[in-house]
């Protein structure tokens, strides 16, 4: 264990012998970090992912730079079906240990295989395609939909718990019962799983139940008997018959027999095969209806493919470009730990973040990403800003509207409240004859900032172009 003070290697001591700094609640916290991380492990070992996720989260709260804690996180993650959430985990772990990081193999191993990539991405899109429709009521297009998510991803813990849920609804006790059985198998603790399993469980032992009585009372109903190696089953009235009737009483059953298969059995066999077919009509029907409207949205799929086929595939390189999601996420990464490495040193965390595409992470980012993004703007983002600031007021002053803009827009991208940026942008695009680019920040300035020395200037601006028409 290092000294969080000085690096130098720690001894039993409750202080560093190196530089003299109390580690005593140091020790205790790392202490409790490798303890959550060893629960964790042993709950991995035993597939209780869900169990292991919980412990390895406390985790790295009591340590972020608990690589070890963190990569098994990844791998959990990885388990259950969730890639992305895995790669998030990853990436970080990454940036925080550069060198001899297990992560990087990780990593490797699934953006080196485009197929891989490809099936992520289709795994994700098919799942959400499959809520859509079932906030639309279309419930069989659902099920179809969870089945190729799990052809893709047969660890998809939330897909199987998904399908499980429509089967429910749809009765299908069984078959959710099955769902169910293999999400055990991927995570033995899953409780949204147990709590679907016992709902399924309860009714189908209600159901063995009732079986189990309507065979008891026709068992009631005979009497058994062995003679020599045979098992003799006979009706309670038969013993009451004479012998003397036996044979008069045959006659008449046979003949009785023939007349009830000839008037009423016969005819009841042919409507019930008539209605065995009608019922496979209406059941082939159903299916035709639905391979017909499955047909259909996979021929709208194909044109749409067809029509934008240079998009998709721009939107496929990009994975593995500089503009795709793992890169997005990497740039990412990279300003985070530029800014824990020196959160003085604005120009390089600025670097990183202008490498960020914000319209990719509005499409790709998961929420943590997102909440991480978001995190750093606010943090670092009003002295960015301040820099961007300073550079395009001195080009201003110097009548070099121009070389004004670009800077004053970021200072405003950085910091929306800059109210000084915004005015002085909208007085660089008047003086180079962008009036509709100034009427829109002036007009901005007015409503943002209303009832302030800016919004007054900015509405004067306003009206002496009016008048200049």
């Amino acid at each position: 264990m290092k000294c969080y003070n000085c690096g130098c290697t720690l001894s039993e001591k409750d202080f560093c012998t190196a530089c003299g700094a109390d580690v005593s609640v140091y020790k205790k916290i790392i202490s409790t970090s490798n303890r959550f991380y060893n629960d964790g492990l042993e709950k991995a070992g035993v597939r209780d992912l869900t169990g292991a996720v919980s412990s390895l989260r406390q985790s790295l709260k009591f340590n972020k730079n608990n690589i070890e804690a963190r990569n098994l996180l990844g791998l959990v993650y990885f388990e259950m079906g969730e890639a992305v959430a895995a790669l998030s985990e990853w990436v970080i772990s990454k940036n925080l240990r550069p060198n001899k990081n297990i992560a990087d193999d990780y990593l490797n191993m699934i953006q080196s295989n485009q197929g891989r990539l490809d099936t992520i991405n289709q795994t994700i899109k098919k799942y959400n395609q499959a809520l859509a429709y079932c906030h639309q009521d279309s419930l069989d297009l659902a099920v179809i939909q969870l089945k190729k998510v799990l052809s893709l991803n047969p660890n998809f813990i939330r897909a199987h718990q998904l399908l499980a849920l429509l089967y429910i609804n749809q009765e299908e006790w069984e078959k959710a019962q099955r769902e169910l059985q293999k999400c055990l198998k991927i995570d033995t603790n899953n409780t949204t799983t147990l709590r679907y399993m016992k709902e399924v469980e309860s009714v189908l032992a209600m159901r063995e139940a009732g079986r189990g009585k309507e065979k008891k009372r026709k068992d009631e109903d005979v009497i058994k008997y062995q003679s020599g190696n045979e098992t003799i089953i006979q009706p309670i009235n038969a013993r009451e018959s004479g012998g003397a009737s036996t044979l008069l009483n045959m006659g008449i059953g046979i003949v009785i027999g023939i007349a009830v298969a000839c008037f009423l059995i016969l005819p009841a066999r042919l409507k019930e095969s008539d209605n065995a077919v009608r019922e496979e009509l209406r059941k082939v029907s159903e299916q035709n209806d639905l391979k017909t409207a499955n047909i259909a949205e996979l021929e709208q799929k194909i044109a749409e493919l067809t029509q934008n086929n240079t998009d998709i595939q721009t939107q496929l390189d990009s994975y593995v470009g500089t503009d795709g999601a793992v890169e997005t996420m990497k740039y990412l990464m990279d300003a985070v730990a530029a800014y824990l490495d020196n959160p003085e040193d604005i120009e390089k965390i600025a670097e990183k973040l202008e490498k960020i595409d914000p319209v990719m992470m509005a499409a790709d980012g998961t929420d943590v990403v997102d909440t991480l993004y978001e995190k750093m703007i606010q943090t670092v983002g009003p002295s960015i800003a301040e820099n961007y600031y300073d550079t395009g007021y001195e080009s201003y002053r110097r009548e070099l509207y121009e070389e004004a803009i670009p800077d004053l827009q970021k200072a405003v991208e950085f910091d929306q409240k800059n109210g000084d940026a915004l005015l002085y942008l909208g007085n660089c695009y008047r003086n180079t004859g962008q009036k509709d680019e100034a009427i829109k920040i002036y007009e901005q300035v007015v409503s943002q900032f209303e009832g302030t020395e800016k919004a007054r200037k900015a509405q004067n601006f306003l009206n002496e172009m009016q008048d200049e028409g």
